[in-house]
């Protein structure tokens, strides 16, 4: 349930108010809205005293949530959130449109910074790459592990780009929180709850993937566990879903976005290199994307691809990175956004 505390409620009154939630077993999420504040109340209401709640002074009314994913959803916060990938960079969730781009992975210094410098001056705020790769093969290419997060940390110093990299284990956060400001879950950790809940306890913002074969309502739960566990930061992408179609890599499921936006106030990003597979077919769903309502894009490039040790066939190159940052500013313009 939602406490909805009046427009001249004090801040004495808020602090009541989330003792007495909390004395009940609940767990208490403040969330700053508008024109309202409201206190999320969380856990099993059974033992619940309504009544000694809605006559807190300050409190206007008490609302239950229905929806199954509590503090993600609309009927907690109407507007959008908006998520700073780092602490005084631009955000996400507003009407800028923003764009991570980067290799699939971190292969070495050199390769790293040349082209981070490239995605920088063509436009994007973020800078995505893997020091450590989940692969379906134990023979693959695994990722540099530190020295990976070392090198990324090395370009954010030379172009102010936020870093976005992933965590695979629960030990890992705390290592890879060190380097990173944005923390990313893949599609395969996606319902890795006690990943997620260890990702939830430190405060940087996550990028949570829809795993392959996730609803929409699975994707909003494992949201929630993040937000559960005391860090609202979380973003969401869309990367594609398993179908039975084999002419790409996965279904890009672009209805998501505006499904999601229509019961959820959290952000919306898309990887249309993942959800294609296929370079030729990133620059169109990149377009897509963006009409559709999307809040950004995580794009893989590389300076080439050919001989990328990781995904060859899905990464774009610098000069189509350049192409498509152009067409994406007209298309953002048409649907009242910025680039």
């Amino acid at each position: 349930m939602i406490v909805v505390m009046s427009p001249i409620a004090t801040k004495d009154q808020l602090d009541h108010v989330v003792e007495l939630v909390e004395e009940f077993g609940l767990k208490s999420h403040i969330i700053v809205g508008t024109n309202r504040t409201v206190v999320a109340a969380v856990g099993d209401k059974r033992t619940v005293d309504k009544g000694a709640l809605e006559n807190l002074p300050g409190v206007e009314k008490i609302v239950p949530i229905l929806s199954p994913y509590k503090v993600a959803s609309k009927e907690v916060k109407q507007e959008p959130t908006q998520i700073h990938l780092q602490p005084f960079g631009p955000a996400v969730g507003g009407k800028a449109v923003l764009v991570i781009a980067g290799p699939c992975s971190v292969e070495d210094r050199e390769q790293l910074l040349d082209i981070a410098q490239e995605v920088k001056e063509a436009g994007a705020v973020g800078l995505r790459g893997g020091a450590f790769k989940p692969r379906t093969s134990p023979y693959s290419f695994q990722g540099l592990a530190e020295k990976g997060l070392e090198y990324l940390a090395e370009a954010r110093e030379r172009t102010g780009l936020a870093i976005v990299t992933e965590v695979l284990t629960v030990p890992h956060v705390e290592l890879v929180a060190k380097y990173a400001d944005v923390l990313q879950v893949c599609a395969r950790n996606m319902q890795n709850f006690m990943l997620l809940k260890a990702i939830g306890e430190q405060p940087k913002p996550v990028l949570l993937k829809r795993g392959m074969s996730a609803t929409m309502e699975e994707f909003l739960l494992a949201a929630e566990y993040i937000i559960n566990a005391g860090n609202p930061n979380v973003i969401l992408c869309e990367r594609g879903i398993r179908t039975f179609e084999e002419y790409c890599r996965n279904t890009l499921a672009l209805s998501l976005v505006p499904a999601i936006k229509r019961v959820s106030h959290l952000p919306v990003i898309v990887d249309p290199t993942h959800g294609t597979g296929h370079s030729y077919l990133v620059e169109s769903m990149s377009l897509a994307a963006i009409a559709a309502g999307a809040d950004g894009l995580i794009v893989e490039v590389h300076p080439d691809p050919e001989h990328a040790l990781t995904d060859a066939a899905q990464q774009i190159t610098a000069s189509d990175f350049i192409q498509l940052m152009q067409r994406l500013g007209r298309v953002a313009q048409a649907v009242d956004r910025e680039l």
